[in-house]
């Protein structure tokens, strides 16, 4: 792929002849830039040679240096990769189960240089938390149950007009702890009386919600909920939303991080479990057909809600946050919102303890109805080994799709690989069909 600017770009992701790459392009109108793993999947046994495959084209005199990082956290290598007519390779080993980042950067005459990502992972099927669950985790979030059950829903539902036809379409606002409210749309077709249900769960930031994201669902033949990760509404100008961005949710994934009872998780984990909840007492719901999706901070929310909702019958989650909160205590990058190094004014061993209590992997165990999911090889946002961690501790069928191309946001087609998984669930499950799980 050749650019057409003399500009220094973003990193491109390209899908060539079954193999994932990262092109990236220098200043100098032409270069690219190509760090591939020579085994396509980027996966390894224990002691096996890995290899990645770097490739410059359009810069005779480019030069290339790499920094490889065991866990993506600490640096086990650095050095020159010798390049001959723009090809070269670095090749290391990892003994145990684990990931490795190679950080490789290309440099040419007076141009800026450039970075590209490589990954690999060895054994991923074997790596474990890096700390057990809390003693009394059961009995903490079996307590938020009741406290939540003690709050009155009383959904109130504003017709509105879907803009699709054949779509009914509603704004809908409901109870939930200590004072606050779930906010978020829902969308029906006009026509049936039992319905599949679904229950959309948003990424990270704070922004309205588009309609088309549950009329498009509801034209499909879903009966879907889509939820505000905070208590605002959902259809506000773009500079409210900047404005809550910029003062009361400035960092909102610190705010009461240094306890489990103030942690601003806490109100978004109930509000996703009374989101299913309210689908699953919904005159039409099939009773059979139930499921929550989301990605990043929405595939943790769909995560943790599969572990504490019974009725819910599948999950899809793409490159779900909040996996491995502790994770450099095992030498490795922890998951977003990285709780471990945010504790600016706060103590830490309180911060990391709390976080103990709203990780995936002690709430993957609970799930028991089909996963999948999706994991960018070269995401430092919400690492692979996090979400290899939290996906082997479920014992329910599931289906990991490993993006060895993928950053933690889409770019590209850096994601298609399980979008296509995720038509493919989706499709059959609204027609009644089991998870098509392989």
């Amino acid at each position: 792929m050749t650019t057409k600017s003399s500009r220094l770009r973003r990193p491109i992701l390209q899908f060539v002849a079954g193999t994932f790459y990262l092109l990236l392009s220098t200043g100098l109108f032409g270069q690219e830039v190509q760090v591939k793993p020579a085994n396509e999947q980027g996966i390894y046994q224990p002691g096996e040679t890995i290899r990645w495959k770097i490739h410059v084209k359009g810069a005779d005199d480019a030069r290339a240096t790499y920094i490889l990082k065991k866990g993506g956290l600490t640096e086990v290598s650095q050095g020159a990769a010798k390049l001959s007519n723009g090809e070269g390779q670095i090749e290391t080993r990892l003994e145990e189960p684990g990931w490795l980042l190679v950080e490789v950067t290309v440099r040419s005459g007076t141009n800026k240089a450039v970075k590209a990502l490589g990954g690999a992972l060895v054994s991923p099927d074997k790596l474990q938390p890096s700390a057990p669950p809390p003693a009394d985790f059961e009995n903490f979030w079996a307590g938020k149950l009741n406290e939540l059950a003690g709050v009155p829903m009383n959904p109130e539902l504003t017709p509105a007009d879907s803009g699709k036809a054949g779509v009914d379409y509603f704004k809908m606002n409901m109870g939930n702890i200590r004072g606050s409210h779930i906010r978020g749309q829902i969308a029906r077709p006009q026509k049936g009386e039992k319905l599949p249900a679904m229950l959309i769960v948003q990424w990270a930031g704070v922004y309205g919600l588009q309609k088309n994201w549950v009329t498009d669902r509801a034209a499909e033949g879903w009966l879907v909920l889509n939820i505000n990760a905070h208590d605002l509404p959902i259809d506000e100008p773009e500079q409210f939303y900047t404005d809550q961005s910029k003062g009361p949710l400035k960092d909102y994934p610190s705010i009461g991080n240094d306890d489990r009872e103030t942690s601003y998780f806490l109100r978004m984990y109930l509000s996703c479990y009374r989101g299913a909840q309210y689908l699953a007492e919904r005159a039409e719901w099939d009773g059979r057909t139930l499921v929550v999706t989301g990605g990043s901070q929405g595939g943790l929310q769909s995560l943790v809600t599969a572990a504490m909702h019974p009725k819910i019958s599948a999950v899809l989650a793409c490159v779900p946050a909040g996996c491995d909160l502790n994770g450099p205590e095992a030498g490795r990058l922890p998951g977003w919102p990285m709780w471990y190094w945010n504790t600016k004014g706060k103590e830490e061993a309180k911060v990391r303890s709390a976080a103990r209590y709203f990780d995936v992997v002690n709430f993957a165990p609970r799930i028991t109805c089909p996963v999948l999911v999706g994991a960018g090889l070269i995401d430092t946002v919400c690492p692979p080994p996090g979400i290899f961690s939290a996906c082997n501790q479920i014992k329910s069928p599931k289906e990991i799709v490993l993006l060895p191309e993928g950053e933690h946001g889409e770019k590209n087609g850096s994601h298609r690989a399980y979008y296509a998984r995720f038509n493919a669930w989706k499709d059959a499950m609204v027609r009644g069909h089991s998870a098509p799980v392989r």
